[in-house]
């Protein structure tokens, strides 16, 4: 029976060539990446900045709705089509491109790099290992798990599935086995319960709201548990992990903790969960970023 753990996790991420958590406070953030440097709204950043000034490219400006809605300010030139960035070492090395998007996102999620890592080390041994990235996005994700074998990448948007492959051709990864799946991911994941599937591995990035590409409406708190309870009949017990991270909610870690709980009690393992974070270049603070709840066999 797999067993939750009690005491939540925190799970950091450094600063790489590439990008870097230069300072926060007040509400916001400073981030290199590349050659160029965002201000990005962070309401969790409560503190006082460690610089008096900060320099930076762009900014984006939040709009009055607290769902979303905003705009780029820009005082420095950046590349409208975007420019390219890199992470992870070896085989497992992604490239990318970086884009300032509508959404203050540019174009990959740089505190899920210690959770690609981690999701490496468990399926470490298993170089035919078959893994299911739900709400893919642009593909780092999904790429890095390349290296261990076959990936279902799923993802409603077209527009993030088809910047997924240009990051794979970026990547000299083309080849690797990927199935590019435009879907919403809870009917896919349904369908393949219904089709007697199996992975080694699951990891799922759920929006707090959003629209499938036949218009179907997720609201996370209504609708994640169903998932989940697909996800977990498309593991075993030689499964090797799941993987859920929530942000921009007002929930706990111990609430996804929970759901695994109970949907993973009949499974060996251990179910933790905790925050995402990411560090300050230079050792400096932690930053909070999302909650997260995993599965893991061993």
């Amino acid at each position: 029976m797999a067993e939750l753990a009690p005491d939540p996790l925190i799970l950091a991420g450094e600063g790489w060539q590439d990008y870097g958590l230069v300072d926060s406070g007040h509400g916001r953030k400073l981030e290199r990446y590349g050659a160029y440097r965002f201000v990005r709204p962070e309401p969790q950043a409560l503190w006082t900045p460690k610089l008096a000034e900060w320099q930076a490219h762009g900014e984006f400006v939040p709009g009055s709705d607290e769902d979303g809605g905003g705009r780029w300010q820009f005082d420095k030139p950046v590349p409208r089509e975007g420019w390219e960035l890199g992470v992870g070492q070896g085989a497992g090395a992604v490239r990318f491109t970086a884009q300032c998007t509508p959404f203050r996102h540019l174009g990959f999620f740089p505190d899920m790099a210690p959770v690609w890592s981690w999701m490496g080390e468990q399926l470490a041994g298993k170089p035919d290992a078959s893994t299911l990235n739900l709400f893919g996005y642009t593909g780092v994700g999904t790429l890095s798990l390349s290296e261990h074998g076959a990936v279902t990448h799923v993802d409603a948007s077209k527009k993030s599935v088809a910047q997924a492959r240009a990051n794979a051709a970026l990547s000299g990864m083309e080849q690797r086995p990927v199935r590019w799946i435009i879907d919403d991911a809870a009917k896919f994941t349904a369908r393949e319960v219904r089709r007697g599937k199996r992975y080694d591995g699951i990891i799922l990035d759920p929006p707090k709201f959003g629209r499938g590409p036949e218009g179907e409406v997720w609201r996370l708190e209504e609708h994640l548990p169903g998932l989940v309870a697909d996800c977990r009949k498309l593991l075993d017990a030689d499964s090797r992990f799941l993987f859920l991270t929530v942000y921009a909610v007002r929930m706990s870690s111990l609430a996804i903790g929970g759901l695994l709980a109970e949907l993973f009690a009949d499974l060996p393992g251990t179910i933790e969960h905790g925050d995402l974070a990411v560090r300050e270049d230079g050792q400096g603070r932690l930053l909070p970023t999302a909650i997260f709840a995993r599965w893991r066999r061993g």
